[in-house]
């Protein structure tokens, strides 16, 4: 499950993020993301946990909890729309 992480202190290391999830189970990714010409993080990131469960408790735990100066908001990572339904309405 891919999971979203706002609110992050500017701060704050893809190793630290990692770390607030791999309390909770196994992750299998971990991605802050930053601005591409500054290289600095934009405040928040991706963690993936492949077992549903364990990312579930780790999204329950973690939301709202201070970490730094922040409280961090924790949810589920919605997919990006698909461009295709766009021009699938065009066509109708």
């Amino acid at each position: 499950m891919k999971i979203l992480i706002r609110n992050l202190d500017r701060n704050t290391t893809e190793a630290e993020l990692r770390n607030l999830f791999t309390v909770h189970g196994s992750v299998q990714s971990c991605t802050l993301v930053t601005d591409k010409d500054t290289g600095l993080s934009k405040g928040f990131g991706y963690v993936e946990m492949p077992k549903v469960g364990e990312a579930k408790a780790a999204m329950k735990v973690l939301n709202g909890q201070q970490i730094g100066i922040n409280k961090i908001r924790v949810k589920k990572a919605e997919p990006k729309p698909n461009d295709n339904n766009a021009a699938q309405a065009d066509d109708e």
